[in-house]
């Protein structure tokens, strides 16, 4: 059953941490409080019928010792003791893991607020700013991801403390707001008549606007897979490719500076998963930071605030790390997502 404590009070090493996404799960195992990190092989998701038989299978035979705790970030929203994820089949048992796997304690978080915790664990070596700003120490920051889906979370920094602040802001709106986009908007594929910001900004948007792009212009659609629209975009062999990591890139920009105004985050603004490392070119481009800063009557504020790709390989791992590690300098809440033998 879930424990009661806000914070972790020390968890048995070794520690097992995981990223869960929708597409892929990525783990490493924690020694000690100083060791780094062991990482094992990306496994997955939808090779596996659950977390257990991905560890069982995938991870543990990899393990030189066996974990006696686990902290897991998952894609989905933390509540009750059965957690499905957003956009896969697992549905993360915390009190399964510990009777199958002989755990005493598991801690679940949602996957961007680990990403939250990267931002104040990686080294700025780990980023690539975008643009001009420079960040204001002790300022909060925001944290996107594209990926499966579109993650988004928060950071604060008070008191010593960080505090990450999860939430479901992938989700918001998105409308039309040139020529172009009121042109192409009518063939989106829409969730329930809606368009929202994970629509167009991860892998399944990139298809959704291309093939929108396509129909509008009475092209015929060649691809359905993200990954070849966005080599094509980066090589400039297909207009209709390089027009959509165009679009993609200012959509981005627009949500990104939606969350740096709702979290006043001077401190930064960080662009983390694979698909913003694989088009960090395109990104480069003045489509994003332009329309990042286009937010009268706040664009000066905005062209204060920096912009970065988070570059580091695993970075959600990182972040879960070091607050497995020094759970202190973190104010991470585990009433209702720590369970206990």
């Amino acid at each position: 059953m879930p424990a009661s404590a806000e914070t972790v009070p020390g968890l048995a090493f070794p520690i097992l941490i995981g990223d869960i996404g929708g597409t892929n799960a990525r783990f490493a195992l924690l020694t000690d409080e100083t060791s780094e990190p062991v990482v094992f092989p990306v496994v997955p998701t939808g090779g596996f019928p659950s977390i257990q038989a991905a560890l069982e299978t995938g991870i543990l035979p990899h393990a030189t010792l066996r974990p006696r705790s686990a902290i897991i970030a998952v894609a989905a929203p933390v509540k009750g003791d059965e957690i499905p994820l957003t956009n896969a089949g697992w549905v993360i048992t915390p009190a399964d893991m510990i009777a199958t796997l002989g755990l005493s304690d598991v801690i679940v978080l949602n996957d961007f607020e680990a990403q939250a915790l990267a931002v104040a664990a990686i080294a700025k070596t780990d980023c690539a700013q975008i643009g001009a700003g420079a960040p204001m120490e002790s300022a909060s920051c925001a944290v996107l991801g594209p990926g499966t889906g579109l993650g988004v979370a928060g950071l604060l920094h008070t008191h010593d403390t960080y505090f990450p602040v999860p939430g479901e802001g992938g989700h918001v709106d998105i409308g039309p707001r040139t020529p172009r986009d009121t042109a192409i908007w009518p063939h989106l594929e829409t969730i329930e008549g809606r368009i929202s910001a994970e629509q167009l900004l991860c892998g399944r948007g990139i298809v959704n606007i291309y093939q929108a792009i396509c129909l509008t212009d009475g092209l015929t659609p060649t691809h359905t897979d993200p990954a070849e629209v966005t080599a094509a975009g980066l090589s400039g062999t297909e207009p209709a490719c390089v027009e959509t990591l165009s679009l993609f890139a200012g959509y981005l920009g627009r949500v990104a500076g939606d969350m740096a105004l709702i979290f006043m985050a001077r401190g930064g603004v960080y662009l983390a998963g694979g698909i913003s490392q694989k088009i960090l070119p395109a990104l480069q481009q003045p489509e994003f930071r332009a329309a990042f800063e286009d937010k009268a009557p706040h664009s000066a504020l905005m062209r204060s605030i920096p912009t970065y790709v988070v570059t580091h390989p695993f970075a959600a791992l990182a972040g879960l790390a070091a607050f497995a590690q020094t759970p202190a300098r973190f104010g991470v809440a585990t009433t209702g997502r720590h369970w206990k033998a």
